[in-house]
């Protein structure tokens, strides 16, 4: 299936519900440096495959997946600041750590195709 709009790939739809959990859980958090880095990594995943999508050309579509999984890596690497500085449980850390490492992966294979 061809997507016609970023909305219809899978990493994009797992990259929100992600985001939207990292908000979720950090929206609170009055460490005010580390809440908006680690929600700009998150963010970040999603933006960057929508903005690569509505470019011209596959080029430059790898270059923003490129980017997104760069964004998964910054957010994995919040996550264990996160859950070394008891801002998260070991649970938390877990579930969002195993969605951003199978964006990762989609992502990987999406740039393989292009």
């Amino acid at each position: 299936m061809k997507a016609e709009r970023f909305e219809d790939i899978v990493a994009w739809q797992k990259a929100k519900t992600l985001s939207i959990s990292v908000y979720n859980l950090f929206q609170n958090c009055k460490d005010f440096g580390f809440r908006d880095q680690i929600l700009r990594a998150a963010i970040s995943i999603m933006n960057n495959i929508a903005e690569g999508f509505e470019r011209s050309s596959n080029n430059e579509f790898k270059y923003f997946l490129f980017i997104s999984k760069g964004s998964c890596g910054e957010l994995r690497s919040m996550l264990y600041l996160a859950k070394e500085t008891g801002k998260i449980t070991e649970s938390e850390f877990n579930e969002l750590y195993n969605s951003s490492m199978e964006i990762s992966k989609m992502l990987s294979g999406f740039i393989k195709k292009l």
